[in-house]
C-alpha cells in the first residue's frame, strides 16, 4: 500500500473545539481529503500555552495582542515554531491553514482594532511555514489539493 502524503491542517478545520470561543471550523472537505492524504492535525495556538476558550487576539503589527491588552505574542511564536517542527520531523510540504485567523490566516487576518475588519496579511503561524518553504493554502483553497 502506498504511503499517503501528510499534510498539517488547522485543527479546528478537522473538527477539534480548539477556537477561541470554543468551537470549531468543520470543512465539509475532511472527507474528501482524507482519501488522498494524512491530516495531521495542529492548533498552534493551544501548542503554544494558550486555553480554550480564550480572549480573542488580532495581530497588532509583529505583536499578538488580545482584546484585553495582554501580548500572547510569545505563546503564538512558540506555536509557530511547534508547527514547523512537526513539518520538518515528518517531511511535511503543505499546510491548510484557517483563513482570517492571527495564527493561520494566509491571506486574511483581523486589523488588530477588534472591529472584525479585515486586511491583507499573515498569521504568525502561516507566516514562518512560508518563510520555510511550506506550500501554505487556506482552506478555501483545499480544491486545489483534490484534483
Amino acid at each position: 500500500m502506498e504511503e499517503k502524503e501528510r499534510i498539517l491542517i488547522s485543527a479546528c478545520l478537522v473538527g477539534d473545539n480548539c477556537r477561541y470561543d470554543g468551537k470549531n471550523n468543520l470543512s465539509s472537505k475532511i472527507d474528501d481529503l482524507l482519501e488522498k492524504y494524512e491530516l495531521v492535525p495542529f492548533c498552534p495556538e493551544c501548542e503554544g500555552g494558550l486555553k480554550t476558550p480564550r480572549t480573542p487576539s488580532e495581530r497588532q503589527g509583529d505583536k499578538v495582542i488580545t482584546k484585553d491588552g495582554r501580548n500572547v505574542t510569545r505563546q503564538f511564536e512558540k506555536g509557530a515554531e511547534l508547527a514547523w517542527n512537526i513539518c520538518f520531523y515528518l517531511k511535511i510540504k503543505t499546510a491548510i491553514l484557517k483563513e482570517n485567523s492571527p495564527s493561520c490566516g494566509v491571506h486574511k487576518i483581523h486589523d488588530g482594532s477588534f472591529t472584525n475588519k479585515l486586511v491583507d496579511g499573515m498569521g504568525t503561524t502561516a507566516e514562518l511555514l512560508k518563510e520555510k518553504g511550506i506550500n501554505v493554502i487556506s482552506e478555501e483553497e483545499i480544491d486545489t489539493l483534490l484534483k
